[in-house]
């Protein structure tokens, strides 16, 4: 205000104008974080359409007819891409004296997996868990009339190593802790000559009486991508409408204040306030 108590209207919209605008910086880091949020949220889109595929790809292995198991020459090439819940059959003797109890939860309750060595014909070895056991029943002198010595047919889904251990928890091979398949520690612990680096998940079909309750392979894909994408875009539109919103507001108050008469009832209600222009004190 002068000493004749008029304050230039240039002055008070540029103070206005400088306390609304955003800085550089907060601007650039906005427009970089509703690029990122886009760029998520397109990526749970790929990662959706990435992982119905896969539960397409499970759903045909599992119901298709069982097949041989890959033979010893490509079991280097096994992957879970290409081979994980194939449904295959294979025969030959269990070494029931070199099983495995690995800790588990099913929904019969907790207790056990048996994981026994199955030999081939041709020597080599394949792990199969045979099912599930509660705690009653780890030791195997409670089911013997479960353990047959001959011969056996078994089908089930092929399933990929697990090593080190389970969630939290590490194997523990010099005590005999077990808390997930890991085909490589188990035969190492057993001395085990050639074993396959996958095991198989024995059916229903395979199961024997008095033995491991088999069949209960949990197939579970998690599918929360559209969600997730959802909620990047939500994020991305509102950061978007805060932006139009710091920007064009300003704008369109700016251009009110212009087409405003200066003696006009608007001017009168505003000459007080942040875009008051030209303020003349009474003599």
């Amino acid at each position: 205000m002068s000493e004749t108590g008029t304050v230039t209207g240039e002055d008070g919209d540029a103070r206005s104008k400088a306390a609304r605008s955003p800085s550089l910086w907060l601007t650039i880091l906005s427009l970089i974080a509703f690029v990122l949020l886009i760029a998520l949220g397109v990526w749970q889109i790929e990662r959706r359409a990435w992982k119905l595929a896969l539960i397409d790809r499970v759903e045909q292995r599992v119901h298709a007819p069982a097949q041989p198991i890959p033979s010893p020459a490509s079991w280097s090439t096994v992957s879970a891409a290409s081979d994980e819940y194939r449904h295959v059959s294979l025969s030959g003797r269990f070494l029931h004296e070199s099983e495995t109890l690995v800790q588990a939860v099913t929904e019969e309750g907790p207790g056990y997996w048996v994981l026994t060595p199955l030999q081939r014909d041709d020597g080599t070895l394949v792990l199969i868990n045979r099912g599930f056991v509660p705690s009653e029943r780890r030791d195997a002198s409670t089911r013997r009339d479960g353990n047959p010595q001959g011969r056996v047919e078994i089908t089930g889904l092929l399933r990929i190593t697990e090593p080190k251990g389970g969630f939290l928890r590490t194997n523990v091979p010099q005590h005999n802790r077990w808390y997930s398949r890991d085909v490589a520690a188990i035969a190492a612990a057993r001395g085990l000559g050639e074993v396959a680096p996958f095991f198989v998940d024995a059916d229903a079909g395979s199961q024997i009486a008095g033995g491991p309750i088999a069949g209960l392979t949990v197939i579970r894909f998690p599918n929360n991508h559209l969600i997730y994408a959802l909620t990047w875009f939500a994020l991305a539109f509102m950061l978007a409408g805060r932006l139009i919103v710091t920007f064009g507001g300003g704008l369109f108050r700016r251009k009110r204040f212009v087409q405003d008469k200066a003696g006009g009832p608007e001017a009168s209600a505003r000459r007080t306030g942040s875009d008051a222009g030209t303020i003349v004190e009474p003599t």
